[in-house]
C-alpha cells in the first residue's frame, strides 16, 4: 500500500516535476551562456568602442541583471509556467505596491545613480569634493557610489546624496587653476616679490604659460602685504595638484630668502592656498 501511494503521488506530480526540471535546466543553461559568452563578447565590443569606464560598468551591470531576468522568463516559458508568471493582476499590483513602499530608498538611489552615470562630468577615477569630504570615484553602483579618500579609505555614499548636493569635480576640465597667497613685509619691494613669483611659475615644467601666471595684491594685513599667485596646470589630478603646488611654494620660499624678501613677518592667515576640501578645523597647509 505505501509503495502504491508513492507511485500514485509520483504519477500525479510527474508532469510538474518534469516542468520544474526543465525550468531549472533551461534557466541555468541560459545564465551560463549569458555569463560566460554574451558578457565577454559585449565587454569586448565596449572596449573597441572606447566607452567611458563609468558608462561601460553601468551597462555591464544592466546586462547582468538582464541575463538573469531573461533566463528566468525564458526558462519559465519553456517549462509551461507562463501563466504562473502572468499571475493575477490584483496580486501583481499588491506586490508592486508592497515592494514600492519597502524599497523607496533603494529606488530613489537607483534613479539617482542613473542620472549620475549619464552625467559626462562625473566619471570613475575623477577627484570629487562634497560636504567637506573628498576622494576619487572608484565605482558607481545601482544604490551607492564608492569613493576612495586620499588616506586610501573607502566611503560608501548613497547616490541620492551626490545627486542632491553640490559636488566639485576638479578633473572635469582640461586645466585647473591653483592659487596661493604669500605675505611679504611692508619694507620689501612688491615688484621684486612679484617677479620672483612669476619667474618661479615660468620655470616650473608643469605650470602652463597659457593662460599666463599672474600675481595680485589681495590684502594689507597687520604686518604683511599679501600677494596671491595664480597659475594653471594641465590634465589635473590630485597627485599633480599637490606636487606642483608644493614645489612652487618651496621654490618661492628659497628664492625670496635668497633675495632678502621677508616671508617670516606674515600673519597666520596670510599664507593660504585655494583648496576645495573645506574642513573648519584644517587649513590648506594642514590638508596638503
Amino acid at each position: 500500500m505505501p509503495a502504491e501511494s508513492v507511485a500514485g503521488v509520483l504519477a500525479r506530480y510527474n508532469t510538474l516535476l518534469w516542468q520544474v526540471g526543465e525550468f531549472l535546466a533551461v534557466t541555468a543553461g541560459l545564465y551560463v551562456l549569458g555569463r560566460f559568452a554574451v558578457e565577454p563578447a559585449v565587454a569586448w565590443v565596449f572596449s573597441r568602442k572606447g566607452l567611458e569606464p563609468t558608462i561601460e560598468r553601468a551597462l555591464q551591470r544592466v546586462l547582468r541583471v538582464g541575463i538573469v531576468v531573461g533566463a528566468v522568463f525564458v526558462g519559465a516559458a519553456a517549462a509551461g509556467f507562463g501563466g504562473v508568471l502572468g499571475g493575477s493582476a490584483l496580486i501583481v499590483a499588491a506586490l508592486t505596491l508592497a515592494v514600492g513602499f519597502a524599497a523607496q530608498d533603494v529606488i530613489s538611489n537607483f534613479v539617482a545613480g542613473v542620472f549620475i552615470v549619464q552625467d559626462p562630468n562625473f566619471n570613475i577615477g575623477d577627484w570629487i569634493e562634497w560636504e567637506g569630504k573628498a576622494g576619487f570615484i572608484d565605482d558607481i553602483g545601482f544604490r551607492v557610489t564608492r569613493v576612495r579618500t586620499f588616506d586610501n579609505e573607502t566611503i560608501t555614499v548613497p547616490n541620492t546624496e551626490l545627486a542632491t548636493t553640490s559636488v566639485t569635480n576638479r578633473m572635469s576640465n582640461d586645466t585647473l587653476r591653483i592659487t596661493y597667497s604669500f605675505g611679504i613685509g611692508y619694507a620689501d619691494g612688491i615688484d621684486e616679490a612679484t617677479r620672483v613669483l612669476l619667474d618661479t611659475a615660468a620655470d616650473h615644467g608643469m605650470i602652463l604659460a597659457d593662460p599666463d601666471p599672474s600675481v595680485r595684491i589681495v590684502d594689507l594685513a597687520d604686518s604683511a602685504v599679501v600677494l596671491q599667485a595664480r597659475f594653471w596646470i594641465e590634465d589635473p589630478d590630485r597627485e599633480e595638484f599637490s606636487e606642483t603646488r608644493s614645489e612652487y611654494i618651496q621654490t618661492v620660499k628659497e628664492r625670496c630668502q635668497a633675495a632678502g624678501i621677508d616671508l617670516s613677518t606674515t600673519d597666520q592667515h596670510a599664507l593660504s592656498g585655494e583648496l576645495a576640501v573645506h574642513e573648519p578645523e584644517k587649513t590648506a597647509r594642514d590638508e596638503l
